[in-house]
C-alpha cells in the first residue's frame, strides 16, 4: 500500500526543466521593435519639422528683422583713385622695363563732337533717372478742415518719396517729415499708379527725415514687380564737379528728372546734436523740390533739403550727403527714437587751442532752452572731454555717442568750465530726450 503512495505521488518528486530559450524568437520580436522605434521616431521628426515654424510663431512671435545700413568710410571713397594710380605706375613700369624698337608715329584722329553727341550724353543720364524712377513714390498727406461756414473738406500736400528696402513685412519709404507732419491719413501712389495707405513709421526731429511703412500685403504683384529699391551710394566719394541726377520732385513735379554738377562739397550746416555735410547744385529747384541726387551709378548720394539752402537760395537743389545720416535712416527704419541732448557743438582742434588755450575737445556754442543739457546744467562754453566714460575729441565720436543712447537712459559727461585763473572740470548726469 505504501508503495503504491509513493508511486501515486511520484510526480512531486520530479524536476521541472526551464523552457528552452527560442533565440529565433527574441531576435524576431527585438528587430520588430527596433523596427517600430525608427518608424515613430522617423514619423516624428517629419510632424516636428512640419508643425515648427507654426508652433515656434505662436509661442514665441517674432518681430520684423532688423535692418543694417552700412556705414561708409574715407578709405573706401579713396579705394578707386588709388587703384587708378597704381594702374597707371604698373603700366609705366612695364613701359620702362620693356625694350622695344623704334616706335611707328601713330596719326590720333580727333573728332568733333556734333550736338546729336551731346543728345546722346543726355538720353544716357536720362536713362538713370528713369530708371531710378522706379523707386519713387508720391506721398500724400491728407488733413480735414472747415472752412468759415463750417463746411468740411480735405486738404492735402505731397512730396516725392524713395522705397529704400523691405523688413519682410513692410516696404520702407523714406521721405520728408513735414509732408506728413499733420497729416491724418497717409497715401503712397507708386510708379503704376497703384495707391495705398502708408502710415509713419519713425522721423527725427533734427533733420525732417521720416520713414513711412507699407504693408507688404497690400501690394499685387505686379506692383511688387514694378517697383525696385534704391540703393544708398557712398557721399563720400563726391568731389566738387561731379556730374549729378535728380529724381523725386525736383522742381515739384513727381517722376520729373533734372541733371546738372555738384557746385560745393565743403558746406557744413550745423544742427542740435549733429554736423552735416550739404552738397550745392546747378540744377534748378524750388521751395517746393523733394527727392534725391544720385551718381552715374544710379545710387543715392545726396537727400534734397531745401531747408537747408544758403540764404534761403531756394533756386537750386541742396542736398545733405546720405553717409552722414545713413545710421539716423537705420534707427528710423527699425522703429528706434532719435536721441536728443539739445547741444550745437564745434570741435576744438588742435590749432584752436593753442590759439584760443581752450582744452582739446567739444565746445559748446549752446545748450537750447529746456533742452536734457540744459537741465543738467552745461551751458555754453563748456567743453565736453568725456562722455560715459570715453574721450570725446572728435565731432564723429560725440555724435556716434549721442545715436548709441536710448530716450530715457542717462549718461555722465564731464566738462572743462572756464573759471576765474583756470578750466574747472565738471561732471553732469544728462537724461537723453527725444526731439519732437
Amino acid at each position: 500500500m505504501a508503495e503504491r503512495e509513493k508511486e501515486d505521488f511520484a510526480f512531486i518528486n520530479e524536476k521541472i526543466k526551464a523552457k528552452p530559450v527560442n533565440k529565433k524568437r527574441i531576435l524576431k520580436q527585438g528587430s520588430y521593435t527596433v523596427g517600430l522605434a525608427v518608424l515613430f521616431g522617423v514619423v516624428s521628426c517629419f510632424v516636428f519639422t512640419l508643425i515648427r515654424p507654426g508652433m515656434e510663431s505662436w509661442l514665441h512671435p517674432e518681430s520684423n528683422p532688423v535692418i543694417t545700413i552700412p556705414e561708409d568710410s574715407q578709405e573706401a571713397a579713396l579705394g578707386t583713385e588709388e587703384l587708378w594710380e597704381t594702374e597707371a605706375v604698373r603700366e609705366t613700369e612695364e613701359q620702362e622695363d620693356t625694350e622695344a624698337p623704334a616706335q611707328e608715329t601713330e596719326t590720333v584722329i580727333v573728332k568733333e563732337l556734333e550736338i546729336a553727341d551731346y543728345q546722346m550724353l543726355q538720353n544716357k543720364l536720362y536713362a538713370i533717372g528713369k530708371e531710378a524712377n522706379r523707386s519713387v513714390v508720391t506721398v500724400t498727406g491728407v488733413v480735414s478742415n472747415t472752412d468759415w461756414y463750417n463746411n468740411a473738406y480735405e486738404s492735402s500736400g505731397q512730396a516725392s518719396g524713395i522705397i529704400i528696402q523691405d523688413n519682410g513685412s513692410e516696404l520702407l519709404i523714406l521721405t520728408e517729415h513735414k509732408v506728413v507732419m499733420t497729416a491724418e491719413q497717409i497715401r503712397v501712389t507708386f510708379v503704376d499708379d497703384v495707391t495705398v495707405n502708408a502710415y509713419l513709421k519713425k522721423y527725427d526731429g533734427n533733420t525732417g527725415i521720416a520713414v513711412l511703412a507699407v504693408s507688404l500685403n497690400e501690394l499685387q504683384e505686379g506692383t511688387k514687380n514694378s517697383i525696385a529699391y534704391a540703393k544708398l551710394g557712398n557721399s563720400l566719394a563726391v568731389a566738387q564737379g561731379n556730374i549729378a541726377i535728380a529724381i523725386g520732385s525736383p522742381l515739384g513735379t513727381n517722376y520729373s528728372i533734372g541733371t546738372g554738377n555738384i557746385t560745393s562739397v565743403g558746406n557744413v550746416i550745423q544742427t542740435v546734436d549733429a554736423t552735416y555735410s550739404v552738397f550745392t547744385t546747378d540744377i534748378v529747384g524750388n521751395s517746393r523740390s523733394s527727392g534725391v541726387l544720385l551718381n552715374l551709378e544710379g545710387e543715392i548720394i545726396g537727400i534734397v533739403m531745401q531747408d537747408y539752402s544758403g540764404n534761403g537760395d531756394n533756386n537750386t537743389l541742396t542736398a545733405i550727403a546720405v553717409s552722414e545720416v545713413k545710421k539716423v535712416i537705420e534707427m528710423l527704419s527699425n522703429g528706434m527714437d532719435i536721441p536728443y541732448l539739445g547741444l550745437t557743438v564745434v570741435a576744438v582742434t588742435d590749432k584752436i587751442a593753442a590759439d584760443y588755450d581752450i582744452p582739446r575737445g567739444i565746445y559748446i556754442k549752446e545748450a537750447l532752452l529746456d533742452s536734457p543739457a540744459f537741465d543738467a546744467g552745461l551751458q555754453s562754453g563748456d567743453v565736453i572731454v568725456e562722455m560715459g566714460g570715453e574721450e570725446i575729441l572728435s565731432l564723429d565720436e560725440y555724435e556716434s555717442k549721442v545715436l548709441s543712447l536710448k530716450p530715457g537712459t542717462v549718461i555722465e559727461i564731464v566738462v572743462n568750465r572756464q573759471g576765474m585763473d583756470e578750466y574747472l572740470t565738471l561732471k553732469c548726469s544728462v537724461t537723453a530726450g527725444r526731439l519732437q
